[in-house]
């Protein structure tokens, strides 16, 4: 699969590198071919961080976040949009 036809994930979490699942949720999903971006759940709903640029949503493992309201949001947008989501 080349880059051009990968789908585009937004990994909706507060990545921490010390934090095996958030590691493991990258190995897993590039593994499977997608582009993947974390984003922040205190950027969700920023004016630069557009989610209608991602194929796809997954609300990453690991909580708690630094804003359930920026996850909640997340999860909203997918819901309201039919954009796929995954939550764990």
């Amino acid at each position: 699969m080349t880059e051009a036809h990968r789908a585009r994930i937004a990994v909706i979490g507060d990545f921490n590198p010390a934090n095996k699942t958030h590691g493991f949720t990258n190995a897993a999903l590039e593994h499977l071919g997608l582009a993947i971006e974390w984003i922040a759940t205190d950027a969700v709903g920023a004016p630069e961080v557009t989610l209608a640029a991602y194929d796809g949503l997954f609300i990453s493992p690991g909580s708690p976040y630094v804003s359930l309201d920026g996850a909640l949001e997340a999860i909203r947008y997918a819901r309201e949009r039919g954009v796929p989501l995954v939550g764990t």
